[in-house]
């Protein structure tokens, strides 16, 4: 994916976190998706008084592509205020895997970017094949 593409998505994502719900852990992240088919979603995170109700920023707008009709993902862009930039926590690991399992992924936190690609922050993902 070129620079543009990655600065795009930086834009979009930066766009979603400030529109954060983040009340109890002041931690707004932004996220945004870049489908198969070339489209851009964004997502933030919305926390809950009941912690284990929160979704995060990546699932947020994989689950806006999702309800699009989108299937397939091939990048991610994070934006968070971190000290440093941050990895998708496990449970959008495993979300996003169902939809790019090589998914390319950027994270920013200031200045600060780290780049992982999703099967190697998730190997051996549990998924449909497990199913049969």
């Amino acid at each position: 994916m070129d620079e543009s593409a990655w600065a795009t998505l930086k834009r979009a994502a930066g766009e979603a976190r400030g529109n954060a719900y983040a009340p109890y852990s002041s931690f707004a992240v932004g996220a945004a998706v870049l489908s198969e088919s070339g489209r851009v979603f964004t997502g933030c995170n919305v926390e809950n008084a009941s912690y284990g109700a929160t979704i995060c920023a990546e699932r947020a707008a994989l689950s806006a592509a999702v309800t699009a009709g989108e299937r397939e993902l091939v990048a991610l862009v994070i934006v968070s205020g971190a000290k440093s930039a941050i990895p998708p926590c496990g449970i959008c690991r495993q979300s996003l895997a169902e939809h790019g399992p090589a998914l390319a992924i950027r994270s920013y936190a200031g200045e600060a970017q780290s780049d992982y690609e999703l099967s190697a922050l998730l190997p051996e993902a549990f998924g449909r094949r497990h199913l049969d």
